[in-house]
């Protein structure tokens, strides 16, 4: 059960440090007189052949002006509008790790007043300079993998809502930068939602957006609001006039084969809608409830319940059936001759507390995987109760390096508890193995990650302040209580054992195939995987494709689930082991570690 915590941390370290660049936003609730509105969140991602370029991030209170923001670095090479003259906000820990960079936009615009077809910038283009060429090149290729915008405001998405089969309503939070009409005439992606987009061979660029705010008036504050709900529609103009647009005009389009000069008009319009329906408490919920993935998490978590029921069975009928029998069987036993003739677990009763051979390496698995256990449950518990929402950027990952580094002496506790127990003497080996080994290998695998990224000049890439930061808090803080908590583990005695054991150690017979090592841990990983396979998919999915999750009510009862599947698992296997006078404790920790892939 510990390793596979630990062995989840290991990947999601790998999947962060190999995602790519992304950014977010973050604003504050409440319209008021003064427009306090914060607008936030332009960037682009690709989602198509497995390619992620870029998200963006978010917007600043500047007066009574509305910003919009969006991340560098890749976000430049497609040469939409941009801003030099604005500093960007910090952003906390969190942001950091995952790789969140915001920075300010040209986007601006008041509370409640109206913009129409509001020029933004234009860009012009001739494809004899290479320069130019380039950049026409990369923004074709952005629309040909289906690049994606993604806007927030307020901390909320801004959702891009489209009828879909069965007369339901999808909210997308991300609109593409463009879309591509093959050279057969079949318009891929978003080319379908306009007849207009016909021509072959032939790229559509949006360079407009309509903004649509929805606000909800608060009573009993003066003049206040709060923002419920943001939408927006793109589309495609060509603007005959690109100082005065009147968003009239035709799609913008741009022939694959295109040669001469060519110029952009990026427009925008806003208009603000007061909704007396929607409260700012439950503001997500139209986004949620568009998803299609409510039914299929109940299907999870139904399909993990059967899992539970099938092995607590299995468990109840060894607890209530075997065990009672052998035992009652036992009890009958005339003379001690008879007892010697029993087999299976009983025999190796006086040798399955023998010292483990690498005990070292077990307790330090102990300790690592209760300070990770501690963690996840208190995490997924606050994230549970709405603490640690999506609106609430980085304050997820925050809460759990917080938790991981004051965790660090019920590690330490645990570790020396054990170690002491299995007879070890190593004492300082033993801590600063708990201190070192498993944090070690993950921030080794994470550090050559972001080396590969600074490489790359990729805005994922965590700064060089930042990882001081992270050591700062690994040997000043969690280091330490690591030590204390030892300290009080090896004041403890050790763990003491129901049986005595024996001096001479039993004759491990030889194992049928089923019984070894291998095939226990291939078993012993089916099911608990089976719990979370599709919790899992949920979340690498939002990892690789830089989306927000948001189901933690349904993740925590999976945890919940896959804690007792696991140790479920393990009672079955441990006493398949037993039964084969198999004595070895490899058989308690390793056969539910192969429940999350490494």
């Amino acid at each position: 059960m510990f390793i596979l915590l630990w062995a989840g941390l290991v990947l999601w370290g790998t999947l962060r440090a190999c995602s790519s660049c992304y950014g977010l936003a973050w604003c504050c609730g409440e319209l008021s007189g003064h427009v306090h509105l914060v607008m936030g969140w332009l960037g682009v991602v690709g989602n198509s052949q497995g390619m992620f370029i870029l998200w963006a991030g978010l917007v600043l209170l500047k007066q009574n002006v509305c910003q919009l923001s969006f991340s560098l670095l890749v976000f430049f090479r497609f040469d939409f509008c941009a801003i030099d003259s604005e500093k960007r906000p910090s952003e906390n820990l969190g942001q950091v790790l995952f790789g969140e960079r915001i920075e300010p936009s040209p986007y601006k615009f008041e509370f409640k007043k109206k913009v129409d077809c509001k020029p933004v910038c234009t860009k012009s283009y001739n494809t004899n300079k290479p320069e130019d060429k380039a950049h026409l090149d990369f923004l074709k290729k952005g629309m040909l993998l289906n690049y994606q915008h993604h806007w927030i405001v307020d901390n909320m998405p801004v959702t891009w809502c489209y009828d879909v089969e069965d007369g339901q309503k999808f909210c997308n939070p991300g609109f593409p930068i463009g879309c591509y009409v093959t050279e057969a005439g079949r318009p891929k992606d978003a080319c379908v939602v306009n007849s207009d987009f016909k021509d072959k061979d032939t790229f559509y660029v949006f360079n407009h957006v309509d903004i649509t705010i929805h606000y909800h008036v608060v009573e009993n504050e003066a003049a206040g609001a709060r923002l419920v709900a943001a939408k927006m529609e793109p589309k495609s103009y060509k603007h005959t006039k690109v100082e005065a647009p009147d968003c009239a005009g035709g799609p913008m389009y741009l022939n694959n084969k295109f040669s001469g000069e060519l110029k952009i008009g990026y427009t925008y319009s806003v208009q603000f809608v007061e909704d007396t329906h929607i409260r700012w408490a439950s503001r997500w919920d139209y986004i949620l409830e568009s998803m299609p993935h409510t039914n299929i998490q109940w299907f999870s978590i139904m399909n993990s319940l059967v899992i539970v029921l099938f092995l607590s069975g299995m468990v109840a009928m060894i607890m209530l059936r075997t065990l009672h029998k052998d035992i009652a069987r036992y009890n009958q036993m005339d003379s001690v001759e008879d007892a010697q003739e029993e087999f299976g677990w009983k025999l190796v009763h006086g040798d399955v507390f023998r010292p483990p051979r690498k005990g070292m390496l077990l307790s330090v698995f102990l300790g690592s995987g209760t300070q990770i256990f501690i963690m996840m449950f208190v995490t997924l518990f606050f994230a549970c109760l709405g603490f640690l929402s999506p609106a609430n950027r980085g304050a997820l990952m925050t809460c759990a390096v917080v938790l991981w580094v004051l965790l660090g002496t019920p590690a330490g506790y645990v570790a020396a508890r054990f170690y002491k127990s299995f007879g070890g003497e190593k004492w300082k080996t033993n801590v600063l193995l708990t201190c070192f080994l498993c944090p070690g290998v993950v921030f080794a695998d994470f550090f050559v990650m972001n080396l590969i990224l600074w490489g790359e000049g990729s805005s994922a890439a965590m700064p060089f302040g930042t990882l001081v930061a992270i050591l700062a808090l690994w040997f000043c803080i969690s280091v330490p209580l690591t030590f204390i908590g030892a300290y009080f583990g090896f004041k403890k005695t050790g763990i003491e054992h129901p049986v005595r054991t024996n001096q001479i150690p039993r004759q491990i017979p030889e194992q049928s195939f089923y019984t070894r090592s291998l095939p226990g841990i291939v078993m012993g990983g089916i099911l608990p995987f089976g719990c979370i396979f599709i919790q899992l998919f949920f979340i690498l999915n939002s990892i690789w494709s830089h989306q927000m999750y948001y189901m933690f009510g349904f993740l925590f009862l999976v945890f919940i689930i896959l804690v007792i599947t696991c140790s479920e698992a393990t009672i079955l296997l441990c006493y398949f082991h037993l039964c084969a006078e198999v004595r070895h404790h490899t058989p308690s920790y390793s056969a539910t570690s192969t429940s999350v892939p490494r």
